[in-house]
């Protein structure tokens, strides 16, 4: 009714049902609730449409101060009602936000996914990652004050692997928002304020961390889905767009892990992890510029610190201790209190060969060695398992691909006699003979895979042989898309051609045959 009104009068009527939502949200009941929220969205899309219309008109509109105007209205449109949303779903018992929370990620438009509430191509890139954030906060809106007493409950597939897919986007504000959401779920004690700003901590114990012993329901969520987060956790800190708030939620995300999720099996984990995250940076193949490499190092010092002094080990709270006191005094741009400082003076290389200043896998895992933890999986090097989930943003699809491996083939094929006549020279026969370097690298990767499966967790085996399942699974679809698709028809309807009814023709996978007929 009021869909084509001024964005204040709009923003007024929102207004008015953000008063009165809190009687409505404990009355609310089954399908009605869903309804409410799908209104709001609906609302939510049209005026995001608004203002990049009104943008798109900017240049050819005279006034231009009036089109700002607009465009500023259309945003008090916007967080109203992000507000409305987060307070109807504040005022929902958990059971209900759940299925809010779910309902809301399923309009998320995801890269890579088939996304059926939200035309993403007529809104651009733009208008894309508008939704998205516009999304995101809503659920960061809904999930604030959660609590579920299992993760598996609160963080089902469904809603977990289109999130974590949002956090491999190339946009550092997008994986803020999902790390927040992350916060919101799994900080059932509220310790976040406790750790706000990544720093070292002197004293973990000052802090008062609220915590009780994990339950059989986590343990088995973090067998099932640890891999998955530390994985997101390793691709996220390697991203160049990161800036200082990236890098305090990491921190923050590993010290609620470490809080709400860790016994000692993933505490070994998380370890591993620190390892692989200072290896990375200290390796570069990645080419990550140095602010990030200084960033990642002050990450894994700060965390480090906060996992000794949590778990009470003496050992390994002196050495994290001494390789602190030794940056300090050596290398103070790999500790979070200088790096993340304007104007922080950065080094042309990290000196890999100092071993003093980062720390060492052998002289943890001589720290931890005794009853409870498994320190031989410490040896193990923490690899995350890529899956095409990676590579959303830089996706080419299936039928470019092939395309574009004909066309390398067919202009390869004329030079084939030419490369065949070349001249054979003992240099070429020399390489071609020896194979020893090719030989050891190949025995080297035999004796990785076998060490791997013989140390390495089930969890970490089950994803991996997971991840390969699923990447096949994928390309299976997508082979059957291309060869068994039906003809085009006019949007799928029913059309009169000739006087005779014609029907779209359906792939014959799907074809319901009787029982006489299969044989």
């Amino acid at each position: 009714m009021h869909n084509k009104s001024t964005p204040r009068v709009r923003a007024g009527i929102v207004q008015v049902l953000l008063e009165t939502v809190a009687i409505a949200a404990k009355g609310s009941v089954g399908p009605t609730v869903l309804e409410v929220f799908n209104t709001l969205l609906k609302h939510l899309r049209m005026s995001v449409d608004f203002e990049l219309g009104e943008s798109s008109r900017r240049n050819s509109s005279s006034s231009v101060s009036s089109v700002r105007g607009r465009e500023s209205d259309e945003r008090i449109v916007q967080n109203a009602i992000i507000q409305t949303i987060g307070f109807f779903g504040g005022n929902l018992p958990d059971y209900q936000r759940a299925e809010v929370m779910m309902f809301i990620m399923g309009k998320v438009p995801v890269y890579g996914t088939p996304c059926h509430t939200l035309d993403t191509v007529k809104i651009g890139h733009q208008g894309t990652k508008r939704i998205q954030t516009m999304l995101l906060s809503s659920l960061i809106m809904v999930t604030s004050g959660f609590k579920s007493k299992s993760m598996s409950a609160a963080l089902p597939p469904p809603f977990l692997d289109p999130l974590f897919s949002i956090s491999l986007m190339e946009d550092s504000e997008l994986r803020q928002l999902v790390l927040e959401i992350l916060h919101n779920i799994i900080d059932r004690h509220d310790n976040r304020a406790k750790l706000r700003g990544i720093r070292i901590i002197p004293n973990v114990a000052a802090l008062k961390i609220k915590r009780e012993k994990i339950s059989k329901q986590d343990v088995a969520f973090m067998k099932k889905h640890g891999q998955q987060l530390y994985r997101h956790v390793y691709l996220g800190c390697k991203e160049e767009d990161n800036v200082h708030k990236n890098f305090e939620l990491l921190f923050t995300t590993l010290a609620i892990l470490t809080i709400e999720l860790a016994n000692e099996e993933v505490v070994i984990d998380l370890i591993r992890l620190s390892i692989a995250l200072q290896e990375m940076a200290l390796n570069n193949e990645e080419n990550m510029p140095m602010s990030i490499r200084c960033g990642i190092m002050a990450l894994v010092a700060a965390y480090l610190n906060f996992l000794s002094q949590m778990i009470a080990n003496p050992p390994f709270c002196q050495h994290v201790s001494k390789v602190i006191e030794l940056r300090n005094m050596d290398a103070p741009h790999l500790l979070p209190e200088h790096i993340f400082r304007d104007k922080c003076p950065l080094p042309e290389s990290l000196d890999k060969h100092d071993r003093q200043l980062y720390f060492q896998t052998a002289d943890m895992a001589e720290c931890l060695a005794g009853p409870g933890y498994n320190v031989e999986r410490l040896s193990i090097p923490y690899i995350p398992q890529v899956t095409d989930e990676d590579h959303l943003q830089r996706r080419r699809s299936f039928v470019d691909t092939i395309s574009l491996q004909v066309d390398i083939m067919s202009n390869s094929l004329p030079d084939r006699q030419s490369e065949l006549a070349e001249e054979i020279t003992f240099e070429t026969l020399k390489k071609a003979i020896d194979t020893t370097g090719l030989e050891e690298q190949e025995r080297e990767k035999r004796r990785q895979v076998i060490e791997k499966f013989q140390k390495a967790p089930f969890e970490e085996i089950a994803a991996h042989c997971e991840s390969k399942a699923n990447m096949l699974h994928d390309r299976l679809a997508q082979i059957f898309e291309l060869t068994i698709r039906p003809p085009p028809s006019p949007s799928g309807v029913v059309s009169i051609s000739a006087g005779h009814t014609q029907h779209p023709s359906v792939p014959v996978y799907e074809m319901k045959f009787p029982d006489l007929c299969v044989y």
